[in-house]
């Protein structure tokens, strides 16, 4: 991406695009799924059940995925108080066909509750259960693949390659897959998220800006000139705040001189704010 940042930094910045694997299940969403999805047809489900919020990027991707692949879908709606009026992804995984099944704040903390899933499942009937944002063993063999198709698509050797932060999941999958000599730079949308420094890993939680679903007026126009010079649509959420974390660490001589550093365009567009288009 040639001149993508307000100003030249001393880099070479590749975006590896899974915003566009799919026109609605993108990014990691699909990552995550995929395997989800070949196990649940091994196993003749039918049904696909999972959690989420009124605006969950996982929610849409799960509902698109289970009309595109024939699965019925249900999904487990933190906030009541969105019963009476849907989010437009909520609106719209009801157009693919998904049960929402609203429930208070307080159970939603006690999902994992024996008690809770029992009721579940004497409700429900028969299912595969997704778990909240997508991540399990499965998912994380997904975004696994991730390293070996940059490795290949490539023109040069990257020193670095990025990711956003949520759930963990496509982190976890870059470690796995990542070579000796690469290393894996996560940028954290939760607020508060610490973790260690490791081999292969170093998570930066610096670039949160207020932290999971926040945002500020100078992250919306530093995305809205990225997208001018690019032409690469971005959200605010996740991968506006990963690319913004990657200029300020090459402002601050982060990374050495002429570095290659890709970072994955996580999709989630569906979660873009209006006010990046206002």
């Amino acid at each position: 991406m040639p001149d993508p940042f307000p100003e030249p930094v001393p880099i070479r910045l590749y975006l590896k695009r899974d915003d566009e694997l799919h026109p609605f299940v993108s990014g990691n969403k699909w990552r995550k799924l995929k395997y989800n999805l070949v196990e649940a047809r091994r196993l003749n489900y039918q049904t696909l059940l999972t959690y989420g919020g009124a605006y969950s990027n996982h929610i849409y991707a799960v509902a698109a995925a289970g009309r595109e692949f024939g699965f019925s879908t249900i999904g487990i709606i933190r906030g009541e108080d969105h019963r009476e009026r849907d989010t437009p992804t909520l609106a719209f995984a009801r157009e693919q066909g998904m049960h929402l099944h609203f429930i208070t704040r307080h159970q939603f903390r006690n999902v994992a509750d024996p008690v809770f899933r029992d009721q579940v499942r004497q409700q429900f009937g028969s299912f595969y259960e997704l778990p909240e944002g997508g991540t399990n063993e499965l998912a994380i063999r997904g975004t696994a693949e991730i390293i070996p198709e940059i490795l290949q698509q490539s023109p040069h050797l990257p020193d670095y390659v990025c990711c956003p932060v949520g759930t963990g999941g496509t982190l976890a999958g870059l470690e796995r897959s990542a070579p000796d000599g690469l290393q894996v730079l996560g940028f954290s949308a939760l607020k508060g998220l610490a973790l260690e420094k490791q081999k292969k890993i170093q998570v930066f939680s610096n670039f949160h800006f207020g932290g999971y679903a926040k945002t500020t007026r100078n992250l919306l126009i530093y995305i809205r000139a990225f997208e001018e010079k690019t032409g690469v649509r971005l959200e605010q959420v996740y991968t506006g705040k990963m690319l913004y974390g990657i200029y300020e660490l090459a402002r601050q001589g982060f990374f050495p001189h002429e570095a290659v550093v890709v970072a994955i365009h996580t999709g989630g567009l569906q979660g873009r704010s209006p006010e990046l288009d206002g």
